[in-house]
């Protein structure tokens, strides 16, 4: 089988959450090959800290296949989860995580907190880094210079 990235998808939801005054986070879950939930992050929209792009679409894949975890779905998204996200995908054995731009401020997978490697991690997924990187980190600078500038 072919591997398709879906992290187009994710770059479209993170540019809609720029769009927004939303930090540019996008994320999408697919299974069996289709896309189920897509989502840019909503903190501000919501008033809500936990409306990151990974926990929204988390709840709505959950919702979507009517199940509590997401066992054998693919998340993308176009920065390193925060350890609250890495928290969230564990607990929702979540099979592989894509992800674009390391996080070294906030990441919670390679950076920081490293929640997969931690003892008390009771699922970890397959972590595959630097899915459309460059893309993923332009959006962001762009966003966080326009708010400097």
């Amino acid at each position: 089988m072919r591997f398709q990235t879906h992290m187009d998808v994710a770059l479209a939801q993170a540019t809609a959450a720029a769009e927004r005054g939303e930090v540019p986070v996008g994320a999408v879950i697919v299974w069996q090959g289709d896309v189920i939930a897509a989502a840019g992050n909503e903190t501000r929209a919501r008033s809500d800290p936990t409306a990151h792009a990974e926990i929204l679409v988390i709840r709505d894949a959950c919702k979507m296949l009517g199940v509590e975890r997401l066992t054998g779905c693919d998340l993308y998204v176009t920065l390193e989860p925060c350890p609250m996200c890495a928290a969230a995908i564990s607990n929702a054995r979540i099979a592989r995580l894509y992800y674009g731009a390391a996080d070294p401020k906030s990441g919670g997978v390679a950076q920081g907190a490293r929640v997969f490697s931690h003892p008390q991690c009771h699922h970890a997924p397959e972590v595959y880094d630097g899915i459309n990187a460059s893309a993923a980190q332009d959006m962001l600078t762009r966003f966080f210079s326009g708010l400097r500038g």
